[in-house]
């Protein structure tokens, strides 16, 4: 990278700071030409620029000022058009993932329903980049799908796309066994950002949904991800235990914890943690089950006593281990 381009993306990154103000301010910074000139780039022929001037676009849309600015000067629609366009662009790798994660980061802040409905192409291509061999790009989609599914409006988007949106799934469940460890790991945020339901979101129709949805990845998918959350890694066994901390208050998912062999022990096993971040996890886990309202009904009031008894111990307690003395041991 030349000087003067370092240079450049500085004053570009100030100017975007400072529009991110107040539409005062960005009325400011426009005026003296620099943001126009940064959109500039954003359409121009440099795939390298383009993406590093993504970022900055992005940050700006983070505010409500910034964001009716990029609608009003049409940049939302041209973004739109590139993403359109990048399938005959051999470059298209460049930029592809920083104009994706925009729409994102646009559906979260304004409404997912929206977002896609007026600009199709983003979804479109979120559920082709999953499809990709490449990591890159399989992580964006993952990424993405996990923000619009965070809210309740954009888990009803993605299940309005029906099979597609299955395919996908079944993806990120292959992905999550088979990945690196640093995309397994984004795999299982997505999928615990998908699944979870707050109790007043937790209508039949809503339940129904992440059943299926959790039905999709795997054949077992409760197996799935025990087997996931069993690996040496503390990240990625806690990335499990929080998917399972997701659904640990919905009915259907509490009847498949307890119809499946071992795994009650396993919530209630404290050898199976080493790391206070494991420790923390498997913590927010029992806390779940043991605070919803079904857990007695499904799991019988045995099991139930036993996760009060865990909860009012907290996450690091340890057995007394009793000890006999044996003669000639120092």
């Amino acid at each position: 990278m030349k000087t003067n381009d370092v240079v450049r993306y500085r004053v570009y990154e100030l100017i975007i700071d400072i529009s991110s103000v107040s539409s005062e301010s960005l009325n400011y910074c426009t005026t003296s030409g620099l943001v126009t000139q940064l959109l500039k780039e954003l359409t121009g022929e440099d795939v390298l620029v383009r993406a590093t001037c993504i970022e900055m676009v992005t940050s700006l849309a983070y505010t409500h000022h910034g964001r009716q600015y990029l609608a009003q000067e049409g940049v939302i629609d041209q973004i739109s058009n590139i993403i359109v366009g990048a399938d005959s662009d051999p470059f298209s790798g460049f930029y592809l993932p920083g104009f994706v994660k925009f729409f994102g980061n646009l559906a979260v802040m304004d409404s997912p329903q929206q977002i896609c409905e007026r600009y199709p192409v983003f979804l479109e291509k979120v559920f082709e980049m999953a499809d990709s061999q490449d990591p890159t790009m399989i992580g964006v989609a993952v990424d993405t799908v996990g923000i619009l599914g965070s809210s309740v409006e954009g888990k009803q988007v993605l299940q309005k796309t029906g099979t597609r949106f299955e395919r996908v799934l079944m993806k990120v469940g292959y992905q999550a066994k088979n990945a690196s460890t640093e995309l397994k790991i984004r795999c299982l945020d997505a999928v615990s950002s998908l699944l979870y339901l707050s109790p007043e979101q937790q209508t039949d129709d809503f339940l129904g949904m992440t059943e299926s949805w959790f039905s999709s990845m795997s054949r077992d998918s409760l197996e799935l991800f025990r087997g996931i959350s069993n690996q040496p890694f503390p990240e990625l066994h806690c990335a499990a235990l929080k998917v399972f901390t997701a659904i640990a208050d919905q009915p259907w998912a509490q009847r498949l914890m307890f119809n499946s062999p071992g795994f009650v022990e396993f919530v209630m096993d404290r050898s199976v943690e080493h790391d206070k971040a494991s420790k923390d996890a498997k913590y927010e886990l029992v806390k779940a089950l043991a605070n919803s309202k079904t857990v007695a009904e499904i799991f019988g009031n045995s099991n139930y006593l036993r996760l009060r008894a865990y909860l009012s111990e907290g996450p690091y307690y340890v057995k007394p281990v009793a000890t006999t003395a044996v003669e000639g041991a120092d």
